[in-house]
């Protein structure tokens, strides 16, 4: 099986949770017309002002990904994670 990795968008300020939630759409409607493989999105709250939005890739489809929608950072996902 591929390693998969979660790219992640954090969002910072009162509207963090907004945001994030919103930004998640745009991530779905990405992965339905990139037809991808996985179609694994969330939202988070990590704090009252900071909420991060993330969607999983498998390895070999990240670079172009991460190129094309510019995520914040990434880590490798387990299935443990969410």
């Amino acid at each position: 099986m591929n390693r998969r990795i979660k790219l992640i968008w954090d969002f910072r300020g009162p509207t963090a949770k907004e945001i994030a939630m919103h930004h998640q759409k745009h991530l779905k409607d990405f992965i339905e017309a990139e037809k991808l493989n996985l179609n694994i999105t969330g939202n988070t709250d990590l704090s009252s002002m900071h909420s991060i939005a993330f969607m999983v890739v498998e390895e070999v489809n990240m670079p172009g990904v991460r190129d094309a929608l510019k995520p914040h950072r990434g880590e490798v996902y387990s299935e443990q994670q969410d």
